[in-house]
């Protein structure tokens, strides 16, 4: 098994889903997660390659955000769109992921994104409401490369 695979369990996996659809009950905004072996170079750069990869640059308000995490690398990069950076205080991307990477710290890779997902959808929330025309415009599921 690559240690993508070995990443997280499949119950982890699915914890982490739960916790996307959760973050994107009370919002447009989409969350996904995408998760590799290596960044090939700059994770950051990868991370946009990513974004645009998954068509997460196609929601209707730019109000996507994308968790990219190298897993060969121990490194991860916060991804959002337009829409949200342009609301979101200056500090909150290194704020999540302060959260986030005190939890990687201690090995425990599935919480850390839980958490980096429900603080990221509590500001989704704040900026882009709900309404009852919105539609899951972007899969739940996490993607691997």
């Amino acid at each position: 098994m690559s240690k993508v695979e070995d990443f997280l369990t499949a119950s982890e996996e699915q914890e982490i889903i739960d916790a996307i659809r959760t973050a994107e009950l009370n919002t447009s905004g989409e969350i996904r997660v995408h998760i590799e072996k290596t960044s090939n170079g700059d994770a950051t750069n990868r991370a946009l390659e990513v974004f645009y990869m998954l068509k997460m640059d196609n929601t209707k308000l730019q109000n996507a955000v994308l968790i990219y995490v190298a897993v060969d690398e121990k490194t991860f990069v916060i991804y959002g769109d337009k829409g949200i950076n342009d609301v979101v205080s200056k500090t909150f991307w290194d704020s999540t992921k302060d959260v986030m990477q005190a939890h990687f710290k201690a090995g425990n890779f599935k919480q850390g994104l839980v958490d980096g997902i429900l603080k990221s959808g509590e500001q989704l929330k704040k900026f882009f409401p709900y309404s009852n025309l919105d539609t899951n415009e972007l899969s739940n599921e996490i993607s691997k490369g």
